[in-house]
């Protein structure tokens, strides 16, 4: 689902986002999160318990997008940016995310390019800064600043390495930037030298950084056991799908299909199971344009056997019942 950012206007040769260049989003729901980052193709899935709460700031440079999000449960994310372009994560978190399943630390950046999907697995109360650029800007821009980066190497990286000075000036340069946003929808000459000191920023962490050692052979082994399994729920979300099942799908062992989501998500099969369920039977539930249909109906159709099980652990997750969910957003909408 992509969110169509609006018209650009061009001043002088440089491309301008019409009417405010910043914006702040608010939202209870994390699907609904995920709508609103301009550009991203994404969806959101809750994996904790409990009311969702997420917080978006964003802001819209002449030639790049930068953000702060925040979000009050952890959230497996499904994300896209468009081609040509490079994002680079900041946590601003003590704990660990992960990034198509490998480990990032506070320590570190994250980064993926617009050629594929990727997946990031966030902890409860996560808050990033974000960076969104197209590779050509950032290549010029390294030349003309004297940078020497290689861009490959990069590209095919997921976690680099930095220095604590670089990346902690990287985040007060963002955050900076973003707490002056009033400035922003007034003042061309504004965006532009606010765009001139992320790049700065960023280029001097960027020609300092080393990528993380590639993932090893059987860490890529258990990362295309979950793959595998993911394609198969969403295939067959309509059947009653055991660990048995899954186990006799991908052709390994209970402990081995148990150790692979551990190990490349932080949770165990079932809870995955359970947990990517719900939030799809929520995912249509809040859809304005999707088939009217009821809730038991929308349940049986993501494999949901006993409507009295469904009900409790929807509202275990969500902190709310589904039909008090549909009336909540109807009222917020």
């Amino acid at each position: 689902m992509m969110h169509q950012m609006t018209p650009p206007l061009s001043h002088k040769g440089t491309v301008l986002h019409a009417t405010t260049a910043f914006r702040t989003v608010l939202a209870h729901d994390a699907d609904e999160l995920a709508r609103h980052l301009t550009g991203w193709e994404q969806s959101y899935d809750q994996l904790s318990t409990g009311h969702f709460r997420g917080a978006l700031d964003e802001l819209h440079l002449p030639h790049m997008q930068v953000f702060h999000e925040n979000i009050s449960h952890s959230v497996r994310q499904s994300c896209r940016i468009r081609p040509g372009e490079l994002w680079f994560g900041f946590q601003n978190h003590p704990a660990y995310s992960r990034i198509n399943g490998r480990p990032a630390g506070p320590e570190g950046v994250m980064i993926h390019s617009g050629n594929t999907e990727f997946e990031l697995l966030t902890p409860a109360g996560h808050d990033i800064y974000g960076i969104v650029a197209s590779r050509e800007l950032l290549a010029k821009a390294a030349l003309r600043s004297g940078y020497t980066i290689d861009w490959s190497e990069l590209e095919s990286a997921e976690v680099l390495q930095v220095g604590t000075l670089e990346r902690a000036h990287c985040v007060h340069t963002l955050a900076a930037l973003l707490s002056l946003q009033q400035q922003a929808s007034g003042s061309i000459d504004w965006l532009l030298h606010g765009q001139s000191t992320v790049l700065a920023a960023l280029l001097s962490m960027l020609a300092k950084s080393v990528p993380e050692p590639a993932v090893t052979a059987s860490f890529q082994r258990r990362q295309a056991v979950v793959a595998k399994v993911r394609r198969h729920l969403l295939a067959h979300h309509d059947h009653t799908l055991s660990v048995e099942h899954l186990c006799e799908q991908v052709h390994v062992s209970r402990r081995t299909l148990q150790y692979c989501f551990e190990d490349v998500l932080g949770i165990s099969p079932m809870q995955y199971l359970r947990r990517m369920r719900l939030n799809g039977v929520r995912r249509q539930l809040l859809d304005p344009v999707a088939p009217l249909q009821s809730i038991g109906e929308l349940a049986a159709g993501w494999g949901f056997g006993s409507f009295s099980q469904f009900s409790s652990d929807y509202r275990k997750l969500f902190g709310a019942s589904a039909s008090a969910s549909v009336k909540s957003m109807a009222g917020r909408g």
